[in-house]
């Protein structure tokens, strides 16, 4: 059991891999760690010798990962909201930050579909028919 980070890396995997399971740390990183390490990234995690993994642990603490990345990303959309800018306004309403269009195509930030006020299941025609 290697614990890199706080993150135990999962054993049957190489280590090129298993470096991606630690937040803020992608394929780049991952084979940037290995290349300083000095070791191929298929080897197994479980494969490692105690004194390459004190390495990897090092490489990897030069590198903002796991809680201080989300830490400082969380003060910066706090901040963000604070001072109330456009994109501090959008994350406090959960819509899209970046720009993406919202008329249709945004069901991952604005969540489950809500029926607007007045219409109901059966659709505008059917009411029109069912008054009548």
């Amino acid at each position: 059991m290697i614990r890199v980070s706080g993150v135990i890396l999962p054993p049957n995997k190489h280590v090129g891999v298993a470096l991606r399971s630690i937040y803020g740390i992608g394929i780049t990183r991952a084979l940037k760690i290995c290349k300083t390490v000095g070791i191929e990234p298929s080897v197994k995690i479980a494969d490692l010798k105690e004194d390459v993994v004190v390495l990897i642990q090092k490489a990897t603490a030069e590198f903002e990962v796991e809680g201080d990345l989300r830490r400082r990303i969380a003060v910066n959309i706090k901040r963000l909201r604070d001072i109330k800018c456009y994109r501090g306004l959008r994350h406090r309403m959960g819509l899209p930050v970046r720009g993406q269009r919202t008329r249709t195509n945004a069901r991952t930030r604005k969540g489950k579909k809500r029926s607007k006020g007045g219409t109901t299941s059966m659709g505008a025609s059917s009411a029109a028919k069912a008054a009548s």
